[in-house]
């Protein structure tokens, strides 16, 4: 082989490793990818079905109810509730009322089964996609009222 055709060889070789590592790359993150959904758009149909993401919200008053391990509760934007599943620990902050991002799967009953639950860690706090979705289910409220599911 000449020079010239293995200075080729070698730029082609490279460009297919850095191809090649680049789509694993891509892969890994694509599989790791969690969407945040509020519960009105759980309801409305728009959360992944075969996909893992989070739901974020408040934490309904008087919601909770504890079976061992298991814990129940709703999780608001204020216009619409979806219900909650976790198994586990929860965190210290976890509380009603309080901000809360769960991370799992929808049931085919409708309900959200969780794998992890986030706490806010203070008063103050509250993630900026929560709080938008929170502000928007507040001015569409009136007309979800009549739509709440119950645990």
């Amino acid at each position: 082989m000449k020079t010239r055709q293995k200075r080729i060889a070698l730029i082609a070789g490279g460009l297919i490793t850095i191809g090649v590592a680049a789509a694993l790359v891509m892969n890994a993150l694509n599989s790791n990818i969690a969407f945040f959904v509020t519960p009105t758009e759980v309801l409305e149909g728009k959360a992944p079905q075969d996909k893992a993401f989070r739901i974020g919200g408040l934490v309904k008053e008087g919601s909770i109810r504890r079976d061992n391990l298991t814990v129940h509760f709703l999780i608001t934007d204020t216009a619409r509730d979806v219900p909650v599943t976790y198994t586990g620990i929860l965190p210290d902050l976890f509380k009603e009322g309080k901000g809360a991002v769960a991370q799992g799967r929808i049931k085919p009953d409708g309900s959200f089964a969780a794998t992890e639950v986030l706490a806010k860690h203070d008063e103050n706090y509250m993630p900026a996609e929560a709080q938008h979705a929170i502000d928007e289910a507040q001015k569409a409220a009136p007309s979800y009222k009549s739509n709440q599911m119950k645990i």
